[in-house]
């Protein structure tokens, strides 16, 4: 390589860094906009339309698809805007409550939706902003901009920011995930550029190949994707012990109430969470049957045992199990949750721990 494409490489890598330092500091402004449309759209601003979506789930139990009572709240002025939002949609599929979605965290208010809507497009903005920083990585090493942790980090943040904002294009009800993913993006890039950041570099012999775009990008795909099934799953287990508080006649705290009533319904977010999984694993079994085509053709074996192969397999595993459980009506619900959440937790695993703490031939991820 010349001097002079040298410099250029470097210029393109300091680029790089710093448009992943602007996105996280726009995602910083996306995480307070979020925080603004949770605040503005309290349980103290909507009290009438929790009552009324109560109302409307006790008296239009088994009456799937009942219309949503409109809700009017006042604006600065004193001027009024009537909101048709949200539908109610109750549940009466077998081992399910009879549940309405709640209607999101901005709780039916304008000026909770304002800000909700203004978190959005500060997401969008930092997406194409971090993607600019992926592209100008790669433009730096030439490559794949995914041969060390660090460029894993960033483009698996991108890729699920990426998914998030096509769920959303796609006018699916997915916006009260926009605060738990702006955070954990935040986290990660946090880690990325504090402990995993390395400078532009060549691969190792083994990474030179056509595979590395397939089967990497693949794993990356997969693993953003199985992250937003996770949250899903998570919010499920809260959102499924509230509405079994109030099932038994119990009082939720207040904090818990003005959060959780917001939230889709129990049934919404495992049906949610179900068909996202789903949807993906046989994306992720490709992943391993590509991984091991390439292990033959850098190793001259399809399968050694090596630990990053190994926890690949568990985490294939775990996550064949709870679909299998989720299809069965002895597992559905609860425990089926706790596998989806123990597979993503084997994905985690397999991404830091094994690469990090574990030695094999998977060990040039570079920390």
């Amino acid at each position: 390589m010349t001097p002079l494409a040298a410099a250029a490489n470097e210029n393109l890598a300091e680029i790089s860094n710093y448009l992943i330092y602007s996105s996280m500091a726009v995602y910083t402004l996306a995480f307070f906009a979020h925080i603004a449309e949770w605040t503005f759209g309290s349980r103290s601003k909507v009290a009438r339309t929790a009552a009324a979506l109560t109302g409307a789930g006790q008296a239009g139990a088994g009456q799937a698809g009942a219309a949503a009572p409109a809700v009017q709240v006042r604006g600065k002025g004193g001027s009024t805007a009537v909101l048709d939002q949200p539908k109610v949609v109750t549940r009466s599929a077998a081992g399910t409550r009879d549940v309405p979605d709640g209607p999101g965290a901005a709780g039916g208010t304008v000026q909770g939706d304002l800000y909700g809507r203004i978190a959005i497009s500060l997401t969008a903005l930092a997406f194409l902003v971090e993607a600019a920083g992926v592209v100008a990585r790669a433009m730096s090493v030439q490559r794949a901009p995914w041969g060390n942790m660090y460029e894993f980090s960033i483009t698996f943040s991108t890729v699920a920011v990426g998914a998030y904002l096509v769920l959303l294009a796609l006018k699916k009800n997915v916006r009260w995930m926009g605060l738990i993913l702006v955070t954990t993006v935040l986290l990660d890039l946090g880690i990325a550029v504090t402990w995993l950041y390395t400078d532009s570099d060549q691969l190792v012999p083994a990474l030179h190949s056509y595979w590395l775009w397939i089967h990497v990008s693949t794993a990356i795909f997969c693993g953003a994707v199985f992250y937003l099934g996770a949250a899903g799953t998570v919010l499920y287990l809260f959102r499924d012990a509230y509405e079994g508080k109030l099932a038994d006649g119990g009082k939720p705290g207040r904090f818990a109430s003005s959060v959780l009533e917001r939230m889709p319904s129990a049934a919404s977010l495992d049906k949610f969470s179900y068909r996202i999984n789903a949807a993906v694993f046989p994306l992720w079994t490709f992943t391993i049957i590509a991984g091991a085509i390439w292990a033959g053709d850098a190793w001259g074996r399809y399968w050694g045992w090596d630990p990053k192969e190994v926890w690949s397999f568990v985490t294939w595993v775990a996550y064949a199990c709870y679909l299998h459980a989720r299809a069965t009506a002895g597992w559905k619900g609860r425990k089926a949750a706790y596998l989806a959440l123990f597979a993503f937790a084997c994905w985690i695993w397999n991404y830091y721990g094994v690469n990090i703490l574990l030695s094999g031939k998977h060990s040039y991820a570079g920390v």
